[in-house]
């Protein structure tokens, strides 16, 4: 394997990235180059062990830096350098097959060093692309730098030779994607071409999906696995409630290549897989009388095993008018999927078939706080807390007018709570996307998270704690919820009234430095415990149990809703 890496971008392929499995334990990246890959698969995964393996000497330094082991050496005379005793999970060949002497060889080799569900990435080169016909036609064929016409190239790829190649090496093929690059230009050299295609009997169209594709990812694994279906509903986004609990879930289950999963309108429902298990997550559905049956009966039709996702107490829909005797939300569901201990208990009346997943962190952002000890910013970004806030206003405002400039007030989405801070350190911005929120968020130092000793209240989740340990924000939040996660002067504060809130907040603001250990500490609490891997195989355990036992299911479905199959 020639030594070619430090001359490449030093960034992480996305695409790749997304097609690692989120639940590995033990990663292989060969032709790890400088560890971008590797580093950001590891704040997605903090736990996972990350072993890199490249030719040259300069990369293989940074990336020591960035992943748990580095080689530096000839992957093919030494294809497994490190004690893997349990396996490997996943081995990512990232345009890297191309370079070597014997690829297939290596394969065959890396294949007996896989965990018995462990899979192999790998993303090559097409050698169909439209650009390499481009060339031979035209006598203009010439090496380069980097890309499809790279100098250090061995090897070609089309995309059924590598297909053949992943099944010589005893893997089972799950899927290939492609990565298409300039598809205009392509179809404009294949409009050109089609009269000469034509008359070699090549369809002209086929051809063109040939040679759109810059380069596959194809994800093979060592043992097949049956497939399971996946298609959830997602509410208008609004405050990251769709995010955290459908969009990257959703995204983190995906990266197991036995599932499909999807997030489309419940009319469009539609199953790809033939006779594979078929879940239908419903986000917070309205199910009421007789159109809560038609859409519930239209699902089991489809012969779908229904569950609702609902993570508020059902206090929520009783305080806006809804009947609970008439609601089929949680009763005329198979089972129902929450983020609380205590929703479980709430909802347990009505469908005993509960299982709890808590909120966790997809991906850890980049740190960027902490940056002026002299000036410490207080975020606050949430909707319908009024009745939480107000009575600690006073506080916030008293604690404003002693220190001055050296707090600062960021605000989102409460314009309210904007206006009742009597400063004018403070910022306000209205309704922003998840990913906007978190980045707002990790600009900040403090994160100000108050609850009311409510039922309702006292059935909601952490997120709002684990967002900010996650950004690295110190956590002044209330006992309520919060005291079940936070630890009170190690990874936040916690306070119970006025004056706690008040000593709490200036004790954060008296020594930075404290403050900022706090908030390193609460982050590495997510990253140990909170992070979405660590629950992705739970996730999909239970789905595929839930299809294990549909008869069963059906059956107290019926005895809860017998209408619902008249």
């Amino acid at each position: 394997m020639t030594a070619v890496h430090t001359h490449y971008p030093d960034f992480a392929n996305p695409e790749l990235l997304e097609k690692i499995p989120l639940s590995a334990r033990t990663i292989l990246d060969v032709g790890c180059a400088q560890g971008a890959l590797g580093a950001d698969y590891l704040c997605r995964n903090p736990r996972a062990r990350v072993l890199g393996i490249d030719l040259d000497e300069d990369a293989a330094a940074h990336a020591r830096e960035r992943i748990s082991e580095v080689f530096c050496g000839d992957v093919e005379k030494n294809p497994m350098p490190f004690n893997v005793p349990e396996g490997i999970d996943c081995i990512i060949y990232g345009d890297v097959l191309e370079h070597l002497v014997d690829p297939w060889a290596l394969l065959k080799e890396h294949a007996k060093y896989l965990s018995p569900e462990g899979a192999v990435l790998v993303c090559m080169p097409n050698v169909e692309h439209w650009s390499f016909a481009a060339r031979l036609l035209t006598g203009n064929f010439g090496y380069e730098e980097q890309g499809l016409f790279d100098h250090t190239h061995l090897r070609w790829f089309t995309p059924r030779m590598m297909g053949q190649a992943l099944a010589e090496a005893g893997l089972e093929l799950s899927d290939v994607a492609p990565r298409p690059i300039a598809r205009e230009q392509a179809e404009q050299f294949v409009t050109a071409l089609a009269p000469g295609l034509q008359a070699l009997g090549v369809n002209p169209a086929e051809y063109l999906n040939r040679a759109v594709p810059l380069q596959f990812i194809w994800r093979a694994r060592k043992s097949a696995q049956t497939r399971i279906e996946l298609n959830a509903t997602m509410l208008t986004p609004q405050g990251g409630v769709s995010d955290v609990r459908v969009i990257e879930p959703i995204r983190a289950m995906r990266t197991d290549s036995a599932l499909f999963g999807t997030i489309a309108n419940e009319a469009d429902f539609d199953p790809r897989l033939v006779d594979a298990p078929r879940i239908a997550v419903l986000h917070r559905p309205l199910l009421l009388g007789e159109s809560g049956l038609a859409r519930l009966r239209a699902l089991l039709e489809k012969d779908y095993v229904i569950v609702s996702e609902f993570d508020d107490h059902p206090q929520f829909m009783e305080d806006r008018g809804i009947n609970l005797e008439e609601l089929l939300t949680f009763r005329g569901v198979h089972a129902i999927q929450t983020s609380t201990a205590a929703l479980a208990e709430a909802l347990a009346p009505q469908n005993p078939e509960i299982e709890v997943f808590r909120n966790g962190i997809f991906s850890l952002p980049p740190v960027n706080n902490f940056n002026d000890p002299d000036h410490l910013t207080l975020f606050f970004g949430a909707l319908n807390r009024g009745a939480d806030w107000a009575p600690l206003m006073p506080v916030l405002n008293e604690v404003a007018r002693a220190v001055g400039e050296r707090l600062r007030f960021h605000v989102l989405l409460d314009e309210g709570f904007y206006n009742a801070l009597e400063t004018p350190h403070k910022r306000f911005d209205p309704m922003a996307d998840y990913a906007s929120y978190m980045r707002m968020l990790g600009e900040a130092d403090i994160a100000f998270m108050p609850l009311a000793d409510t039922l309702f209240n006292r059935a909601k989740s952490d997120l709002k704690f684990i967002e900010a340990g996650a950004a690295r924000v110190a956590a002044l939040a209330s006992n309520v919820v919060y005291a079940g996660s936070v630890q009170n002067g190690k990874t936040g504060m916690l306070f119970n009234d006025p004056g706690e809130l008040r000593a709490s907040l200036l004790r954060l603001l008296a020594y930075p430095e404290a403050t900022r250990k706090m908030a390193d500490q609460a982050r590495a609490y997510v990253a140990g415990e909170r992070m979405l891997a660590y629950q992705v195989t739970a996730r999909t355990q239970w789905y595929r149990s839930l299809w294990e036992r549909r008869a069963e299911l059906n059956e107290a479905l019926k005895a809860r809703v017998p209408e619902l199959f008249a």
